[in-house]
């Protein structure tokens, strides 16, 4: 009599016959050795080299906040209103559909500047917080991305590639890494309940693991009620009924992954398990009752409204005590092609307390050392005027060759790193493209990002294809 093994094997090698026949014996052998590798993916690659940071907290300001109005100080920009900015400038740079059929006219900050820190680093005056701690912050003003548009540039930003399908930042360090704390996600994503943030939506694919194994995919928390769903037993369930039935799943799953040998059961297996020990996990995380006043009094009084972007700050720092791996917020609305003088002020108001907080927090309780916090957006605004010179509503374009972003702690050295020129068009000193960017946020994590690599379709990827530079001299 046959055996039930045998039977399935029988199925899957007529599932795969044609496929394994087109590319001969050689190629099916490798097929297997590849899924046996696979098979294992939980286990972390380790460091290639001490690292300065464990955890990473990212402040994704979707949507592109204006660098000509926060951090690139442009003084001598305004004598150039309402002139068509030169070809020697422009230098044939693309604009989008937006503005095309317009002239490019510049004109300068429409916000004022101010000194802060011992430093006098000049910043918006609309991001006093941010001045209080601007000695602790590496302030880089020359980013640079090869993408235009905001879905293709944020993809670019978090996965190395403007395409989807790429495994996202977070999802690589858990699986480069592994995570500290087995009852939580290695990688949790929190997003600010914005109202009118405009059309720029926030794709799950942004935290994806790509082709990486399942468990490395980011988990958002929500802000309402249950921060994930069917975390809590529904009614007449208690936690050992829960715990017999889950014990029960998994026998039937282990079965099936002794006879399929599919990497993705291990997966699933997995986070059964981990969604049962968060049952106990989230709920401490997310009561915020033993909070102080004086903590509230440091991040906003918005930061007992769940959902907001001071609230999910705080979230931050608890999720960095617990050692969460990487953690991403995403606040969304900074697309201001028109209205931009209000907008960016609002949105300056709403993230530029709780930001400053978060450091100090981290700080006073001696986690900035070993924390990277990263704020900024996919790209940076034009500084040609999109609408009329003079109306309330104008706005500015996407502009992908030169923003600001700032770091602090995590193994960074506070200062001013890059510039750009009079226009605040070109990066003049100190280009860091996006690849950059992430072989050094990957070096300070301990990686080596051309040795972090996965096989997938008969070739290596890594996070920064096969690109980027670690910018030493941001390095303390």
């Amino acid at each position: 009599m046959m055996n039930s093994f045998s039977e399935h094997q029988r199925e899957l090698t007529r599932r795969h016959l044609f496929g394994m026949a087109g590319y001969g014996i050689g190629a099916a052998a490798l097929m297997q050795l590849d899924r046996a590798a696979t098979a294992n993916e939980s286990v972390s690659v380790g460091l290639h080299h001490p690292p300065r940071a464990k955890r990473i907290i990212h402040l994704m300001m979707s949507g592109a906040p204006s660098q000509i109005e926060t951090f690139d100080h442009k003084p001598d920009l305004k004598k150039f209103n309402g002139t068509e900015i030169p070809d020697s400038i422009r230098m044939g740079q693309r604009v989008t559909g937006m503005t095309k059929n317009q002239k490019q006219l510049v004109h300068g900050s429409l916000h004022g500047f101010k000194r802060y820190g011992k430093s006098g680093v000049m910043l918006s005056e609309h991001l006093p917080h941010t001045g209080a701690i601007i000695d602790d912050l590496c302030l880089i003003k020359s980013v640079s991305t090869d993408q235009i548009n905001h879905a293709p540039a944020m993809t670019f930003m978090l996965t190395g590639h403007q395409i989807p399908g790429r495994p996202s930042l977070g999802s690589w360090l858990t699986y480069g890494l592994g995570s500290e704390n087995s009852d939580l996600p290695g990688y949790i994503v929190l997003a600010s309940q914005v109202d009118n943030a405009g059309g720029q939506p926030l794709y799950d694919y942004y935290w994806g693991p790509g082709f990486l194994p399942g468990q490395h995919q980011g988990v958002m928390l929500r802000s309402e009620k249950d921060p994930v769903l069917y975390l809590n037993n529904p009614p007449g369930i208690n936690d050992s009924m829960r715990r017999e039935m889950l014990d029960r799943l998994n026998r039937i799953n282990q079965q099936h992954h002794d006879t399929f040998g599919d990497p993705e059961i291990k997966t699933r297996i997995a986070q059964y398990e981990l969604a049962y020990r968060m049952q106990q996990s989230v709920p401490d995380l997310t009561d915020l009752s033993g909070e102080t006043q004086q903590t509230y009094d440091l991040y906003g009084e918005d930061a007992r409204v769940p959902g907001t972007f001071a609230a999910n700050c705080l979230l931050a720092r608890r999720l960095a005590e617990r050692d969460v791996r990487y953690i991403q917020l995403f606040h969304p609305g900074w697309d201001h092609h028109s209205d931009i003088d209000a907008k960016l002020k609002q949105y300056c108001n709403a993230t530029d307390q709780a930001s400053a907080a978060l450091v100090t927090d981290l700080k006073q309780r001696g986690l900035l050392d070993d924390t990277l916090v990263i704020w900024g957006g996919e790209f940076g605004r034009s500084p040609v005027i999109q609408g009329k010179i003079g109306e309330s509503n104008a706005g500015r374009d996407h502009h992908p060759r030169c923003f600001s972003i700032w770091m602090a702690g995590g193994g960074v050295k506070p200062g001013v790193f890059g510039a750009t020129d009079e226009f605040s068009f070109n990066v003049t000193e100190g280009k860091v493209h996006i690849h950059d960017l992430q072989a050094t946020i990957l070096h300070l994590m301990g990686i080596d990002h051309e040795r972090l690599t996965y096989r997938h379709q008969g070739r290596a990827f890594r996070l920064t294809d096969v690109h980027g530079h670690v910018v030493k001299e941001i390095l303390a």
